[in-house]
C-alpha cells in the first residue's frame, strides 16, 4: 500500500481542514495509508518523510525552516512524489526559493479576487493521460497569476486579463493552471485551482486531484 502525508495549514482563508479532509478522501478512494499532519515539523523525521510515496502540501503563507525543507527536497529528488493545489503549495513558503524551485512556481496576484468568472482551458495538444476525457471548463474563484518555471509541462491554462489592472496594459497572456515536472527523481503536480473546498470538491478538480495524485505518487 502507498503511503501519503498531508500536511495542512498557514492562513485560514484557505480551508486546510476542509481541504485536508476532501484530499484524505481522495486518497483513502485509492488505497493510500494516509497521515494527515498539522504541523511542518514532520518533516524534520527524515525516515518517516524518505518512506512515503507522495507529500500532498496544503500551507499558505508560511515559514519554512532549512531543518524542515531540506529532508522534502531530498524526499522528492529521490522519487516521492509532491501534489498540492493553489496557495496551499504556490504560495505556501514565500521566502523559500528552494520550495519554489521545486514546485514550479510561485502565486504573484489574482485580479479581481474571489467570485472572477474565468476559463480553464485544457490543454489539448498534450498526450497526457492527466488530462484525457477533460473539457474546458468555468471557475468562480479566485483566477491565480502565477510566475512560472520555464521547464514545467503545461496542462492547463487560463487567459488573463479577465478582471481590469495594470497588468491589462500587456494584452492577453495565457497563464498555466494545471503542470508537472520532474526534482530529480521524483514527481510534481500542481493545480492553481482550490481557493476554498468547494472549488476542490467540482468535479474537474476532484478528478484532476486524483489522477495527479496517483501519477506523482508512481
Amino acid at each position: 500500500m502507498k503511503k501519503a502525508l498531508i500536511v495542512k495549514g498557514g492562513w485560514d482563508g484557505h480551508e486546510p481542514e476542509k481541504v485536508a479532509d476532501l484530499f484524505f478522501e481522495i486518497l483513502k478512494g485509492e488505497n493510500f495509508s494516509v497521515e494527515v499532519s498539522s504541523t511542518l515539523d514532520v518533516f524534520t523525521e527524515e525516515e518517516k518523510i524518505k518512506d512515503l510515496d507522495l507529500i500532498v502540501p496544503h500551507w499558505t503563507m508560511g515559514e519554512i525552516s532549512q531543518q524542515q525543507l531540506e529532508p522534502v527536497m531530498d524526499a522528492v529528488a529521490d522519487g516521492c512524489g509532491i501534489a498540492g493545489i493553489h496557495g496551499g503549495m504556490c504560495d505556501s513558503f514565500r521566502d523559500s526559493v528552494g520550495w519554489q524551485f521545486m514546485t514550479g512556481g510561485q502565486w504573484v496576484a489574482h485580479p479581481g479576487n474571489d467570485n472572477t468568472e474565468y476559463r480553464v482551458n485544457i490543454n489539448h495538444a498534450s498526450s497526457s493521460p492527466l488530462i484525457e476525457g477533460i473539457e474546458d471548463f468555468n471557475v468562480s474563484s479566485e483566477q491565480y497569476y502565477v510566475h512560472v518555471d520555464p521547464a514545467v509541462s503545461v496542462l492547463a491554462t487560463t487567459r488573463f486579463p479577465t478582471a481590469d489592472g495594470p497588468h491589462a496594459a500587456n494584452g492577453e497572456v495565457d497563464v498555466p493552471v494545471i503542470w508537472t515536472k520532474r526534482w530529480g527523481e521524483g514527481r510534481v503536480f500542481y493545480n492553481s485551482l482550490g481557493h476554498h473546498a468547494d472549488i476542490v470538491a467540482k468535479d474537474e478538480v476532484t478528478e484532476l486531484m486524483r489522477r495527479g495524485f496517483v501519477w506523482a505518487s508512481q
